[in-house]
């Protein structure tokens, strides 16, 4: 690895890592080992996933979409050397952080059991676009200024859907301050807006039922208070993660769609003018580059010389694939500029589905 920043010192001194990247690339793996090497190194850590994906909760031996951060189980502490440190995951559940949320706004425990039984809160709490994204800025925001934890690594969906991630407040900020919304809302500054708001509702009535169209209204005049509530909060934390406690990195693959979202999610994050610090080439065989190619002692039976023509082949293809991801780690060292760095961790065909090949992972991001 070259450059100004070291992966090790980003883990060992950021408060949030973003692990960002296409789907495929061993996002997920890369957020674990992180979060593996900050808490063998003595930080008090949390890795939150809004990635599906349940591997990483697998891995961890913890349960899918727990309603808070769970501690990793004694044996897999154990197993990973650490000692004063600690790790905690959690995967997001969209519906659990939303009423998670709600309860927190909402002083009222009637009213908030009213919010959280209304039917339209129930369908858009999982299904509008952005609600994944906006309940983890939520809930990032909630962990990072609880202080309970040193660092928070956060692993992201695909490059793109993470890119929704960052831009999620001002996007469900102009759902709540658009003209559609706003229609729907009970008014009492005029007796002209008053009366257009009852024709509203009677239309809905019509159409779907007065008690969808009450329920609809109620979701509408109670839920968009809740969202520009938020949304200060949300704010908030858009602004931290712009600033120097944070750090993203990038997570790509030798593939070529990989290495097309890495250039586009880069350039985004210098649009957004974004805390990037390094790009990560996993599944690399850039660190075999060099390699010399196999040879045959004296004396060697004839049945081992024959075979070394197929060896040689096998070899070649080896050393094309390692000059390859070596051109590419040198591209993306590049690319990354005196403000962040490149690094390369290898191919791993058997996958990173326990801890001690974590740990293995977790070493190597700390050495560079």
């Amino acid at each position: 690895m070259t450059g100004a920043v070291r992966v090790g010192e980003l883990i060992r001194s950021k408060k949030v890592i973003v692990c960002c990247g296409a789907g495929g690339v061993g996002k997920t793996t890369t957020a674990a080992a992180i979060s593996l090497a900050a808490a063998r190194a003595g930080r008090k850590v949390l890795v939150l996933t809004i990635d599906p994906s349940r591997r990483l909760a697998e891995t961890l031996g913890v349960s899918r979409n727990p309603p808070d951060p769970v501690r990793i189980p004694k044996d897999r502490s154990d197993a990973a050397g650490i000692t004063t440190g600690s790790l905690d995951a959690w995967m997001l559940d969209i519906k659990l952080v939303s009423d998670s949320a709600v309860r927190r706004l909402v002083k009222n425990e009637a009213d908030a059991q009213r919010i959280l039984s209304n039917r339209i809160y129930q369908q858009v709490s999982t299904m509008v676009a952005g609600m994944h994204e906006y309940t983890a800025m939520e809930a990032l925001h909630r962990l990072v200024h609880a202080g309970t934890y040193d660092l928070v690594v956060l692993d992201t969906p695909p490059s793109r859907n993470a890119l929704d991630f960052l831009e999620a407040p001002r996007r469900l900020s102009g759902l709540v301050d658009s003209r559609a919304i706003s229609a729907f809302l009970p008014r009492s500054d005029s007796l002209v807006t008053r009366a257009a708001s009852r024709v509203i509702e009677k239309i809905l009535g019509a159409v779907f039922g007065d008690e969808f169209a009450h329920e609809f209204v109620t979701f509408v005049a109670t839920f968009t208070g809740i969202f520009k509530s938020l949304n200060v909060d949300v704010s908030e934390m858009r602004q931290f993660l712009s600033g120097d406690d944070v750090a993203f990195l990038l997570v790509s693959s030798p593939a070529p769609a990989a290495l097309t979202e890495a250039s586009f999610f880069h350039d985004k994050t210098r649009e957004l003018s974004l805390p990037f610090r390094g790009f990560v080439l996993n599944r690399s065989h850039a660190t075999e580059a060099g390699r010399p190619m196999p040879s045959l002692p004296e004396g060697a039976p004839d049945a081992v010389r024959t075979g070394l023509p197929k060896l040689i082949g096998l070899a070649e293809l080896e050393r094309h694939a390692a000059q390859r991801d070596f051109t590419l780690l040198g591209e993306l060292t590049k690319r990354a500029g005196q403000s962040a760095t490149a690094m390369a961790l290898p191919d791993l065909p058997q996958g990173a589905d326990d801890i001690a090949t974590l740990v293995t992972v977790a070493d190597a991001l700390m050495a560079h």
